[in-house]
């Protein structure tokens, strides 16, 4: 197929929010979407790592990516189909393909460490089988095992795989793998909120986001500056969100972002076991840098 989503800009990850009997508050999930979406965000990510997918059934899956479908107007809603297990990952890929996924967004299989021939074979699996746009999800610091960039480059030729999401943390490699996708229909988008403005400056495309839970416009507002060259711009914002991004990785991801999204008003902090609420001792940074934020009148950098 010809890639029907542009992978580009600013792609939240989604926190999934829980009742005090740890259901879905699919309530809260729909408004979440729907202030998501008004805030300019580029598309959504629900049931992904910031979801907590390893908590949650395929019914429930399936559930929560149905109603954020059902929430949003107008943006492409990507959904978090990986697995360890290529059968699982597969199964869950084609149920979230009939219920309407726009895209979906495979982590790399984590736990078994498989090589890189086995690697390719689990996403040309299930890039064959669903005929739905793709991104490969490299976090080597969940999954035990890095995907090599001969292995994406060779990913980015199937129709059917169009984007790579970097949480390798290495600007090197990285590089590498823009630059050996240049000419291909493919993004390349940062998932570590820290280097996305790096990522843009070596040509990246934008980024699955986990700041954009709490502060969506100044995310947007740095991501469209670096695509338009104003790197000045998007340098002050990178700097603004600097703290928060820092402040959101004291912990497991999504610890910290749950608790911001709590102190916002957003949804509860409330996370499934064996994840546990953010430490008392760092909730008063947390504060203050959602404070600051909040207070701080428009910059010049931000203005349009």
């Amino acid at each position: 197929m010809t890639h029907d989503i542009d992978f580009t800009g600013v792609f939240p990850a989604m926190c999934t929010p829980f009742d005090a009997d740890e259901r879905i508050d699919y309530e809260t999930l729909r408004a979440d979407a729907q202030r998501l979406e008004t805030a300019g965000v580029d598309g959504l990510v629900p049931v992904g790592s910031t979801g907590e997918s390893a908590t949650l059934t395929h019914d429930e899956h399936v559930r929560v990516l149905e109603a954020v479908i059902d929430a949003v107007d107008d943006v492409p809603v990507i959904a978090g189909t990986g697995s360890n297990n290529t059968r699982e990952a597969l199964e869950l890929s084609e149920r979230a393909a009939d219920a309407g996924a726009d895209g979906l967004l495979l982590i790399s299989p984590y736990y078994n460490k498989p090589e890189q021939r086995g690697l390719l074979e689990h996403y040309l699996t299930i890039a064959d089988a669903v005929d739905v746009p793709q991104i490969v999800y490299n976090v080597p610091s969940r999954t035990g095992r890095t995907i090599e960039p001969d292995t994406v480059v060779e990913l980015a030729d199937h129709p059917n795989i169009g984007g790579y999401k970097a949480a390798e943390g290495d600007l090197g490699v990285i590089g590498e793998i823009v630059e050996r996708t240049a000419d291909s229909d493919f993004s390349v988008l940062s998932g570590d909120d820290a280097l996305t403005l790096p990522m843009l400056s070596i040509g990246g495309h934008g980024a699955i986001s986990v700041v954009a839970n709490i502060e969506p416009e100044r995310t947007v507002a740095m991501v469209g500056a670096a695509l338009e060259g104003d790197y000045e711009r998007a340098r002050a914002i990178h700097h603004e969100l600097g703290p928060l991004m820092r402040e959101l990785f004291v912990e497991t991801n999504p610890i910290p972002v749950k608790e911001a999204m709590a102190i916002r008003g957003y949804g509860p902090a409330r996370l499934r076991p064996p994840l546990t609420r953010l430490q008392d001792e760092y909730r008063d940074d947390l504060e203050a840098v959602l404070e600051d934020l909040e207070n701080r009148p428009v910059s010049r950098a931000e203005a349009e």
